[in-house]
C-alpha cells in the first residue's frame, strides 16, 4: 500500500472513530419549554363554547414533535426558544388562542393539480393551529405524514396529533429556513399579505404574541420582528 492510501484508509479510519451529534448541544426540549403553564395560558383565553379548547392539547403537540425532532433544535439555546417563541405566536393568532380548529369562511380552495387532485365534494380550507389551506398543501403534507389528505381532508380537524403535525409541516418547511432572519421574515412566509401595510393590526398582534412569549421564555425577541 502507497503512502497515499494508508494515510487515506487512516483518515478513514479516524473520521469513522468520530460521534457526529445527531442534535446541538444547545439545542432545547419541546417539552421543557412549552410547559403546561405556558400553554394553559394561552388555551385559558379562549372561549368557553371554543372547539379547540378541547381539541388542541399540549400531549398531542408533543406526540406530534417527535415526528420533527429538528423543531425547536437550532444551533444556540436563544435561536431554539425564540423559534418556538415565534411558531406559538403565529398559532396564537391563527387559531384566536386556541379557539378555532376549522377556518370560519370554508371555501373549497382547489387549485388545479395533476400531482394533488382535489377529491369529489372535498373543501380545502384552512384546518389545524397553522390552518393548512390549498389542496396541493392537504396533499403534500399528507403524504408526509401518512393520512390522505385529498380524500380525508376533515381528519386534520378531528386527530389532534395530525392537526399538529400539519402546523409543524408547514412551519419546517416553509417557515424554518427564514426564523434567524427574524420574526418578520415569519410573518412573511406564513401571510406576507399582512406585510407593507396590509393588515398593521394583524402584524400588530402577531408581534405582541411573539414578545410576550419571548418573555415568557426568558429571552431578547431579536432582530426585524416586524414586516
Amino acid at each position: 500500500m502507497g503512502k497515499f492510501q494508508l494515510l487515506s484508509a487512516t483518515l478513514a479510519i479516524f473520521l469513522s472513530a468520530i460521534a457526529i451529534p445527531t442534535t446541538f448541544v444547545d439545542a432545547v426540549a419541546v417539552g421543557s419549554v412549552v410547559t403546561p403553564a405556558f400553554f394553559n395560558r394561552i388555551l385559558s383565553q379562549a372561549g368557553t363554547g371554543c372547539k379547540g379548547k378541547t381539541f388542541y392539547t399540549r400531549a398531542a403537540l408533543l406526540t406530534a414533535a417527535r415526528s420533527y425532532p429538528r423543531f425547536g433544535n437550532l444551533d444556540t439555546a436563544l435561536w431554539s426558544k425564540r423559534e418556538i417563541a415565534a411558531f406559538f405566536a403565529h398559532v396564537t393568532h391563527e387559531t384566536g388562542h386556541f379557539c378555532y380548529v376549522e377556518e370560519i369562511a370554508r371555501n373549497t380552495y382547489c387549485s388545479p393539480s395533476s400531482q394533488y387532485p382535489c377529491a369529489p365534494g372535498k373543501k380545502y380550507y384552512g384546518r389545524g393551529p397553522i390552518q393548512l389551506t390549498w389542496n396541493y398543501n392537504y396533499g403534500a403534507c399528507g403524504k408526509a405524514n401518512n393520512f390522505d389528505g385529498l380524500k380525508n381532508p376533515d381528519i386534520v380537524a378531528k386527530n389532534a396529533v395530525i392537526a399538529w403535525k400539519t402546523g409543524l409541516w408547514f412551519w419546517m418547511k416553509s417557515v424554518r429556513p427564514v426564523v434567524k432572519q427574524g420574526f418578520g421574515a415569519t410573518i412573511r412566509r406564513v401571510n406576507g399579505g399582512e406585510c407593507n401595510g396590509g393588515s398593521p393590526a394583524a402584524v400588530a398582534a402577531r408581534v405582541k404574541y411573539y414578545r410576550a412569549y419571548c418573555r415568557s421564555f426568558g429571552i431578547t425577541p431579536g432582530p426585524n420582528i416586524s414586516c
